[in-house]
């Protein structure tokens, strides 16, 4: 008899599923097939069980990182990247990263467990008690709750599909800590799952708006295409490409565009930025925004001389957000181009010969003027001679993926290195964040297996730096260059009250970050000349495993927000 009942016992447990699962479940059938996350109640053996399952856990040292990277992740795939987190504080955490993929349109979707309900509802005081849902919903694109075993399948489809719907962004998940251990029957289980069925339909143009947009290109004299990561994200690649050629129109790749068509194109203008966006008289911009990037369409940046806009972004409500548009095209990137191809036919006109002759003149000039300055031997280096150096190893290594941020360092490699493949650019985005380095050069190794440069500032490398171990421990071909020039901006500022304190701008002098690396088993090195740094960066690209170079640049290089100086409002009070 005792027997039979262990029989009966046992078939009854292998007849059961529970929430641990089903979370599993519902992100295998979808194909989430990757977790970055920081382990910790109530998620622990959630990351346990679903890397024992096959999904491929990575464990970081700071959840704001992890979400970096599951957005950029997301950015690079389409298919929404996860974020795992623990609750209250390590939910907190996340949103930032939350924030970021949603501003940037990069799908992702932030899941942390929480405090029960009714606990939180009565604040009672529980572990990490905090009522996450409401706190997320308005820093994302929808935000949901799961409360029982049989929903999960369903609160994933729903956030799946918010995510990469429309215009994507990033989406909240809370799973209360009760719901994993929740029982239900395998068969009940089973067939609550939902396997999301074209999450992200193409959305056509009008017939009479990609008319209208040919009509305004048409008749334009000085015709300017912009491109933004909108443009990358879509994957119409070569749809994108044709449009362009077959225009004849300069193009203008924003930052993470570049690399859609090579930098190095008949027809870029992005030595020439300043001339096209004051010179042309029609923009079209696809998945390019109006915002401060692009000095919100006016102003001196913008010339004097009148323009008309044609924009194709899948929002509508992107239309008109700063100036008139005077033909929008709302749809998919891809279904949008080639709406336009079709329409354009086989007799189409190319842009005025004059006006291209002018763009290429004017951006020869200027890469003219830079060469000499990207050529030099320096030590300590300068800015222009560590990234003549990178420049070179990118376009030997097309392939490889650059992640770039800081100020000096991302705006001045912004213009200097030239990318010849799309998605190979990875930075700050719309906010300028500083801290994504590390979790995106992560992401990009995981998601694409190509090797990874990251170029980063000695600032905003100080917001992830820790992220090095992480990098050693899962082994991944990622070389991270520091521009060390001893603080933000600059390393010689001084404390105006004569006091012992260093500058609020000023890092210890002489600091060698390579040896962080060495710490956790990479190679690390220190790199006194732009000779120096590309040996050792081809060095490192070569034997793809994780090494840290501390990349010596002059502490007096380097100015006030770099390019955004306008933006650091300036004291005009006198000092006493």
């Amino acid at each position: 008899m005792a027997e039979a009942a262990l029989k009966a016992e046992v078939a009854e447990t292998q007849d059961l599923t529970d929430g641990f699962s089903l979370v599993i479940d519902a992100m295998k059938l979808n194909g989430l097939n990757t977790i970055y996350g920081v382990p910790g109640i109530p998620i622990t053996d959630l990351g346990r069980h679903a890397q024992a399952a096959g999904i491929r856990v990575l464990s970081f040292r700071h959840e704001q990182n992890a979400g970096y990277a599951a957005a950029i992740a997301g950015f690079l795939t389409k298919k929404p990247g996860v974020c795992l987190t623990v609750s209250a504080p390590g939910f907190l955490n996340g949103l930032t990263a939350l924030a970021h993929a949603t501003t940037n349109c990069f799908p992702m979707i932030l899941v942390s467990g929480s405090s029960e309900r009714e606990i939180v509802d009565l604040q009672q005081g529980d572990y990490e008690e905090m009522d996450q849902l409401a706190i997320a919903k308005p820093l994302c694109k929808a935000a949901y709750r799961v409360l029982h075993a049989q929903d999960i399948g369903i609160g994933f489809a729903r956030a799946i599909r918010a995510a990469v719907s429309g215009r994507p962004g990033g989406v909240y998940l809370d799973l209360p800590a009760k719901l994993f251990a929740q029982v239900i029957g395998a068969d009940a289980g089973a067939k609550s799952l939902v396997k999301v069925i074209d999450a992200a339909p193409a959305q056509l143009p009008a017939p009479a708006a990609v008319k209208r947009a040919l009509d305004v290109l048409k008749a334009a004299k000085r015709p300017l295409i912009i491109l933004g990561k909108g443009a990358a994200y879509a994957q119409a690649d070569e749809a994108i490409r044709a449009l362009v050629e077959k225009s004849g129109v300069p193009f203008l790749p924003m930052s993470m565009a570049k690399g859609l068509l090579p930098d190095t194109h008949a027809q870029c203008a992005g030595a020439a930025r300043s001339t096209v966006l004051k010179d042309s008289d029609v923009v079209m911009l696809v998945g390019a925004r109006l915002n401060w990037l692009l000095s919100h369409g006016k102003g001196k940046a913008w010339g004097e001389a009148p323009k008309k806009f044609i924009q194709v972004d899948i929002e509508p409500k992107e239309m008109d957000s700063n100036v008139e548009i005077a033909a929008p095209v709302v749809g998919d990137i891809g279904s949008c181009v080639s709406a336009l191809l079709d329409a354009m036919g086989g007799s189409w006109s190319k842009a005025p010969a004059d006006w291209m002759g002018a763009v290429t003149a004017k951006r020869d000039e200027n890469v003219a003027k830079m060469a000499p300055r990207l050529m030099n031997n320096k030590s300590p280096m300068d800015y222009h001679g560590a990234l003549g150096a990178l420049r070179t190893i990118i376009k030997e290594r097309p392939d490889a993926i650059l992640v770039n941020e800081g100020a000096n360092t991302l705006d001045l490699a912004r213009g200097v290195i030239d990318m010849y493949k799309p998605r190979k650019r990875l930075d700050v985005g719309t906010w300028g964040v500083m801290g994504v380095g590390m979790g995106s050069a992560i992401a990009a190794a995981v998601e694409t297996g190509h090797p990874v440069l990251a170029i980063e500032g000695d600032s905003a490398f100080g917001f992830s730096g820790m992220e090095v171990e992480t990098i050693c421990r899962y082994q991944l071909p990622v070389c991270v260059v520091i521009f060390n020039n001893d603080g933000i901006y600059r390393g010689t500022d001084q404390n105006a009250s004569g006091g012992k304190d260093p500058a609020p701008t000023v890092f210890v002098k002489g600091s060698r970050y390579d040896k962080m690396m060495e710490a956790f088993g990479g190679t690390g090195v220190n790199a006194t000349t732009p000779d120096d740094l590309k040996r050792t960066v081809n060095a490192a690209m070569d034997s793809g495993k994780p090494t840290l170079i501390n990349a010596v640049i002059d502490p007096a290089a380097g100015s006030e927000s770099g390019r955004i100086g306008n933006l650091n409002p300036q004291s005009k009070l006198r000092k006493k």
